[in-house]
């Protein structure tokens, strides 16, 4: 079961993540997140991530120049939109810079599941995440899920990934309840805000494998 870890910062986190066999490793360029990391620091860790790991930057309503700026110093293998992006925009990103595109959709009731039908025609993939509260600072990373049997056995036109409250204790139920392929962690493998605990990014990923 491919695991997303997201929100990496140190090479010792890197190694747990790569030690654990992750699909994909997750960089965080938004100031406001305890998990941000300068390019600088994305760069010398992306530079040590091993073949076939995939590397993802993720970026919220960045700007043309921003992304110019990450992917010039950064050998990034995918771009995760976690803003206000519109359908149209993620299209833009697509063709600007030719890279897989996943937009990140936020869930809080059924009338949200509509976008992801809208942005399963232009983005690469989805995540499927909860939708942050209102006035929230972060549009992810919060800790929080959402009712699950709200896409119990839906499908979408790209591949998808859970996210939003995942824990080493609830994913296996999780991926139960919905069908998911795919899933996604960030302050589930926590031992506070921005600090990964090695020892919950091994037992996340071994929950997800079964």
């Amino acid at each position: 079961m491919p695991v997303k870890i997201c929100g990496i910062t140190t090479q010792g986190s890197l190694e747990a993540v790569v030690a654990a066999k992750a699909a994909y490793v997750g960089f965080v360029f938004f100031p406001k997140s305890p998990r941000n990391v300068d390019i600088a620091t994305a760069r010398e860790l992306a530079l040590s991530v091993p073949d076939g790991l995939c590397k993802v930057a993720l970026t919220v309503n960045a700007s043309d120049a921003e992304l110019d700026a990450i992917l010039a110093e950064v050998p990034i293998d995918m771009l995760q939109l976690h803003g206000k992006e519109t359908p149209e925009r993620v299209a833009e990103v697509k063709a600007r810079y030719g890279l897989p595109v996943m937009k990140a959709v936020g869930v809080a009731d059924a009338e949200d599941l509509p976008a992801l039908n809208a942005y399963a025609r232009v983005a690469d993939q989805l995540l499927v995440d909860a939708k942050p509260p209102k006035n929230a600072d972060l549009p992810g990373g919060n800790g929080l899920s959402f009712d699950w049997s709200l896409i119990a056995g839906r499908r979408w036109a790209v591949p998808w990934m859970l996210a939003g409250g995942l824990t080493p204790e609830n994913v296996a139920l999780a991926m139960q309840m919905t069908g998911a392929r795919q899933v996604d962690v960030s302050s589930g493998v926590e031992s506070a805000p921005g600090v990964k605990d090695p020892a919950k990014i091994t037992a996340f990923c071994a929950a997800a494998a079964g």
